[in-house]
Parts: structure tokens; sequence; C-alpha cells
């Protein structure tokens, strides 16, 4: 009989782990409609009860799963997709502090359990598909031009003009005008790819991505009294943006956040230091006084 005493506590954790993430990811296949996503998922919820099964074998308790965690990624998953819910829940399983080479230590037949999870559940996650996913290039399309376009008019309007309400009219205009121009463009250039059937679609997710990009970045100029402190503002806006879908990306695609951040960061703070400098050479030329 193996003394599992030293190694109960991660033993117990792991059991809770499984028959939460067993209950989480049959909700989710529930909820589908895709008969591959449905099927994919119950097969891994179907694996995390026999994991469950497995630890409570060493410790011969029952455990109940952590409703709270369960409601918190069906809600993810309702608000931002299945992929980055089921991914998010993934990572935050392997920051869990569990000690799993200790417990390779005292059970060998362990490791098979945790090779499971490292690399056939991850498997099984990457063949879900989902529709937001495949238009990604399209929203970042929309996302990144409408950051470094506005932020770069911005920065330029408020040294030329000095006057929010007409530095916010000024943008808000050229934003809109700038997001039709833009989905037409990746329309007629799906179009000329041959991709009829998703053309539309995605023309619709650049324009979305823009115009919502742009009303973001707009309203401060809207909301505070001097240029001075709605520009500041508004490249924190955009920083935050920046930093929120980089963030949904490098989770839901598997990829490096720190270099696409980074780089998305650069260029817009670039484009709007750039501009500003434009916007003041400008004002001093034309003697723009209004």
């Amino acid at each position: 009989m193996i003394d599992i005493s030293p190694i109960r506590e991660d033993l117990l954790k792991a059991q809770k782990n499984e028959i939460t993430e067993h209950l989480i990811y049959n909700q989710l296949a529930n909820r589908q409609t895709d008969r591959r996503n449905r099927v994919t998922l119950q097969k891994i919820s179907g694996e995390e009860y026999q994991h469950y099964e497995f630890w409570r074998e060493y410790t011969g308790v029952e455990l109940k799963p952590r409703r709270l965690k369960i409601w918190f990624y069906l809600l993810i998953a309702r608000l931002f997709g299945l992929t980055f819910g089921v991914k998010l829940m993934e990572l935050g399983e392997e920051t869990a502090q569990i000690n799993y080479q200790k417990i390779q230590e005292y059970i060998p037949s362990a490791k098979k359990i945790i090779e499971d999870e490292d690399s056939h559940e991850k498997a099984l996650i990457n063949i879900i598909e989902e529709e937001r996913l495949s238009y990604v290039g399209s929203i970042v399309l929309g996302l990144n031009d409408a950051l470094v376009e506005l932020t770069g008019t911005l920065a330029g309007l408020s040294f030329a003009l000095q006057n929010n309400r007409l530095i916010a009219v000024v943008g808000l205009i050229t934003g809109i005008a700038a997001a039709l121009s833009m989905a037409a463009s990746e329309y007629l250039s799906k179009r000329s790819e041959g991709k009829h059937d998703r053309a539309l679609r995605s023309s619709l997710y650049t324009g979305i991505a823009y115009i919502g990009t742009v009303f973001l970045l707009v309203i401060p100029f809207f909301l505070l009294p001097m240029y001075q402190i709605a520009l500041p503002v508004t490249l924190g806006v955009g920083l935050l943006i920046i930093l929120v879908f980089n963030f949904y990306i490098s989770v839901a695609k598997d990829y490096n956040f720190l270099h696409r951040f980074g780089e998305m960061a650069a260029i817009s703070l670039g484009v709007a230091f750039v501009s500003f400098i434009i916007g003041f050479v400008i004002r001093s030329v034309f003697g723009v006084d209004v």
C-alpha cells in the first residue's frame, strides 16, 4: 500500500480540478450546435472524469466541483468564445500549485494521466473550430488600422486645432469614413481572391472592429475639457485596446503575447508622435488659429 500522506494535498487538488473541468467541458458540449465541436468536448469531458476516478482510488474520497469556477468559465466562453474560454482554463491549470513531479515519485502510473493533460487534451482543444477565430485576420486589419491611423490623426489634430470638440468631430468623421473604406477594401480583396462566401463577413468584422476602436479613441475628446488631458487618455485607451486584444489572441491562437503587444504599441505610439510633430509644423507654418 502506497503512503500518500506526503502528496495527499496535491492529489486532492488534482482530483477537484478534474471533476470541475469534467463538468465544464460537459456543459460546453451541451451548448454546441456544431457536431464536431460537441463530440470533441464530450471526449475531453470523459477523459477528465477518468482522471478524477484515478485520483479518487488513491484519496478514497468523493469531491464536489468548484461551482464558482464552472460558472466563471462558462461565462467567459459565452462572452469571448469557446476557444478562448477553454484555453484560458487550461492556462490556469498549468499554473495550478500542484507538484506533479512529486506525485510521479510516489505513483509512477500517474505519468500517463499527466501526459494526457499535457498533450492529448491540448491536441483535442486545437481541433475545435470557431467562426470568429477564422476571421481574426479581418479583425486585426480593422483594429490595427484604426489604432495606427486614428491615434496619429487625433495627435496631429490636437496640436493643429487645440479645440477638443472640433478634434472629436473631425476625428469621428474621419474614422467612420476610413472604417467604411477599409470594410469595402476588405470585401473587394476577398472577392478578388475567390473567397466569395467569406467576403461579406470579413468586411463586416473589419468594419466593426474599426468603428468600435474609433469610438473608444474619440470619446475622451468629448468628455474631457482640454486636449492636453484628452490626448494622453486616448493614447492610454489605445494601449489598453492593444493589451486586451493581444492577450485574447495570444491565448486563443497560441501567439507570443509580448512580441505582438510590443510591436503594435510601438507602431501606434510612433505614428502618434510623428503626427503630433506634423500638427505642430502645420500650425506654425500656416498660422492656424481656431
